[in-house]
């Protein structure tokens, strides 16, 4: 606005000086009504702007100048409230919010009954915090008398929770305060400023203007715009508020940068570990590999790990990312370590086999499901420490546990996937109506993916056991398919597919986002780097591995290497 920093305006700002322990902070609350030039009529009141006339004049200047204030811009929110006539409060909430942040208890609660509340609910409940905000003042002071006789005489008759009395109480006989907290690291954290955020939460709006309320307004169109772009696959601060986001389908991961050849045989199953920083791959020819992501985003070889006398059905990351498990077709588990590639550990059983392979979430376990049914835990150097009978797997098997450690997932008959809590042995199934052939687990062990044998892929919500979306297209007949979730903030859902082209779906509306050629056989798995949305792997029948990556030529991600937590284990019997 012209003139702001020539002249100051006729409106003059009121300056607060909020108690925070030895300091104090100037806070600017808007200026007195009874200064208005131009208070608007009460037709301008309900006038409304914008294209569908759903905005209403009044409001949206309020918010407008409660963002003003709150950036620091004090000349130009007070312009906005002489020019338009509209003030951000009345006179009386300012006096409130000015008696608040002096202290002034007495009046802050006389002053509350005079803004206009008709809730008696929303009075007794501000005028509780007001008055422990007093409390705790006088503890600091330490006036514990005073604060005993505002416990007894002023707070009891607006606080009807009796186990909040005792933890009042609590604080003026015990030095460790509430929650631990000293009496003064109390009051340091509960300042009078926060209490007037605590007041507006509970004050409705058209009294106190609700702080940053037009950057929340405006967070939930982008975040709505951002939901409903079917390819959005980069960071939020790409999203700019000068226009409407819509990204492109060059956002997919959907060109071939890299083939990996260096199999003799099928390649069944690969993994990003949990950084991004390098990829395993397992494959019939009895043989894993660990391969390293350089900076520009090209794979090479690390460790090529033999020692298995079976085909590798699957391999599964540690959480630190320094050793790898892989799993041989009913045989045994091996540890490894990425740094050198030297076998660290072998896990097997006399008699049945192992199948899958996964890391507790500590890094000092890991689980094994065997063909006899059950799944075993052991400790790092070998020794088994517990074991699961009684049907907890079946011959073709992954094997995931949840982030917290509680819940190991597994398919306990063809159709059935159980979540066993291995504390309390509690058990929960999700059951389908087709033969379930492998499961991916989100990286926030929320969601559930589950291939079935009718060439559909559905998400489970884990935690109230319901079906959330279906995604098909995809070809399966006779082989075990994988899929992955992905993206950024996994928005997307990729799998590999019998007519050797990888397929990817949008989460949320399960609209078939791209369809990738290139393979010359099945593809039977596929990973999405944890800390790359524009990278993606898959294994082939065709011996190889194809690295997808983004059409446009050297696009680099900035921080591609930042730390993942998805765990995504499993077996694969062919």
């Amino acid at each position: 606005m012209g003139g702001v920093e020539d002249e100051e305006p006729a409106l003059k700002r009121m300056r607060l000086s909020s108690y925070n322990g030895s300091s104090s902070v100037e806070c600017t609350v808007g200026s007195s009504s009874g200064l208005m030039a131009r208070p608007l009529s009460a037709e301008g009141e309900d006038e409304v702007i914008g294209s569908t006339g759903i905005i209403k004049r009044r409001e949206f200047v309020r918010i407008i100048t409660k963002a003003l204030y709150s950036l620091g811009y004090k000349k130009s929110g007070e312009h906005l409230e002489e020019e338009s006539g509209i003030p951000l409060q009345s006179s009386v909430v300012n006096v409130f919010m000015q008696k608040i942040l002096d202290g002034d208890w007495d009046e802050s609660l006389a002053t509350l009954n005079k803004i206009g509340l008709h809730d008696e609910g929303i009075v007794r409940a501000a005028s509780f915090l007001i008055l422990e905000q007093k409390f705790f003042e006088l503890l600091d002071g330490d006036k514990v008398m005073d604060a005993l006789k505002t416990l007894r005489t002023e707070i009891t008759q607006h606080c009807v929770d009796s186990t909040r009395i005792r933890e009042l109480t609590s604080c003026i006989v015990s030095p460790s305060g509430l929650n631990g907290l000293s009496r003064r690291e109390l009051v340091r954290v509960r300042t009078r400023l926060k209490l007037l955020e605590e007041l507006q939460k509970l004050i409705p709006p058209n009294v106190m203007v609700p702080e940053k309320r037009l950057e929340r307004l405006v967070e939930i169109a982008l975040i709505f715009q951002r939901e409903a772009c079917m390819f959005h696959n980069s960071l939020d601060k790409e999203i700019s508020v000068y226009s409407d986001h819509h990204c492109g389908k060059t956002q997919i991961p959907s060109r071939t940068l890299q083939i990996l050849e260096a199999h003799d045989d099928e390649v069944w199953f690969v993994q990003f570990s949990h950084d991004g920083k390098y990829l395993a791959s397992a494959s019939n020819d009895r043989t894993a590999i660990i391969w390293e992501v350089d900076t520009n985003g090209g794979l090479s070889i690390k460790h090529k790990l033999c020692g298995h006398q079976k085909p590798v059905s699957s391999a599964s990351w540690s959480p630190n990312g320094q050793e790898l498990l892989t799993c041989g077709v009913e045989e045994a588990v091996r540890r490894w370590d990425v740094s050198t590639g030297k076998c660290l550990q072998v896990y097997e059983k006399n008699g049945p086999g192992l199948i899958s392979c996964a890391w507790l979430p500590c890094g000092n376990y890991i689980l094994s499901g065997l063909n006899d049914k059950s799944i075993c835990m052991w400790e790092l150097d070998g020794k088994e420490v517990e074991s699961w009978k009684e049907e907890k797997t079946l011959k073709i098997s992954d094997l995931e546990i949840t982030g917290d450690g509680e819940h190991i997932i597994s398919i306990c008959k063809e159709n059935v996937i159980l979540l066993f809590n291995k504390e309390t042995n509690d058990e929960r199934f999700i059951e389908e109506d087709e033969i379930i052939t492998s499961f991916c687990l989100s990286k926030d062990s929320r969601f559930l993916l589950i291939n079935l044998l009718n060439q559909e892929i559905h998400l489970w919500n884990i935690g109230d056991l319901q079906l959330v979306r279906k995604y098909k297209s995809h070809k399966r007949a006779r082989f075990v398919i994988r899929s992955c979730f992905g993206g950024f903030r996994q928005s997307f859902i990729a799998s590999g597919s019998e007519d050797s082209q990888v397929y990817i779906w949008h989460r949320n509306s399960e609209d078939l986002v791209d369809v990738l050629p290139g393979h010359s056989g099945a593809v039977n798995c596929v990973s999405w780097n944890p800390a790359n949305p524009h990278m993606l792997a898959s294994a082939s029948d065709d011996r190889t591995i194809r690295i997808w990556g983004l059409k446009c030529l050297n696009v680099k991600y900035p921080n591609a290497y930042s730390n993942g937590n998805h765990h995504s284990n499993g077996g694969e019997l062919r």
